[in-house]
């Protein structure tokens, strides 16, 4: 499977400054996320920012990176933007990977890039919850699928709801029931994501601040690869930060 992987990165961030510069072991987090993303076996990568401090660092470590606009309202615009500059086939795979990713797994990229075809324009991950709490987490986004392991539906909400489980006790995940946690990595069809700028805002995507319901709301079909482990966590706050580091310092 032939794809691209595209590394949005921007260097406002609210909860961590300068986030994709910060360091992690001797290299910036932006080039860690991107080396990972090389392993997936992606025929080609590119960082995709709005800085010149990020672009600086990205090229200090041998990695290919363009600027991009800095009003774009979402990372799949800015994904948008330097697909169409690379000139790619309306049937290339492009992969969306969020540049404070640093232990992101290279198979799942790989496994994501993968389910996109013709008829199947979009692709993302989930796996299983175990915790109640987060399911019952609206941080943390669900989706339920088809029998085709499309998704219905992404919800901050407990979806699927257990009716006669949670009416015994909410204190617990009732026997066999594991809903699934959506994963914030993203595929495309090129000719897909050319289209993607101009669909309408969807209200359900308003209400749930979750941008891939604008994929449902107008038709659009996005598979769902399942992993059974969770995978490591991006990088938010200080505290993340400081547990990749310590991952970073372990010996190999």
């Amino acid at each position: 499977m032939s794809f691209i992987a595209i590394i949005p990165a921007r260097l406002a961030s609210s909860r961590l400054p300068n986030k994709p510069l910060a360091d992690i072991a001797g290299k910036p987090m932006v080039v860690r996320t991107a080396e990972r993303a090389l392993l997936s076996g992606a025929s080609a990568i590119m960082v995709a920012t709005d800085h010149a401090d990020i672009v600086a660092a990205c090229r200090e470590h041998q990695i290919p990176v363009t600027m991009t606009r800095a009003d774009h309202p979402s990372g799949t615009d800015r994904i948008a933007e330097v697909a169409a500059a690379m000139g790619l086939a309306d049937d290339a795979v492009v992969v969306n990977v969020q540049g404070d990713e640093p232990l992101i797994d290279p198979a799942l990229i790989a496994a994501t890039a993968a389910l996109v075809n013709a008829g199947v324009p979009m692709a993302t991950a989930a796996h299983p919850l175990h915790e109640v709490a987060d399911a019952f987490n609206p941080n943390v986004v669900k989706v339920v699928l088809d029998k085709a392991g499309r998704a219905l539906y992404f919800s901050r909400a407990t979806i699927p709801w257990h009716r006669d489980g949670f009416a015994v006790s909410r204190e617990q995940l009732p026997a066999g029931y594991a809903p699934l946690r959506h994963i914030g990595l993203y595929a495309y069809r090129n000719d897909f994501l050319k289209k993607y700028p101009q669909l309408a805002v969807s209200p359900l995507e308003q209400i749930e601040a979750l941008e891939q319901l604008r994929v449902l709301w107008h038709g659009y079909a996005i598979a769902v690869h399942v992993t059974d482990s969770s995978p490591a966590p991006g990088v938010d706050t200080a505290e993340d930060l400081s547990r990749v580091r310590q991952f970073f310092m372990q010996p190999s």
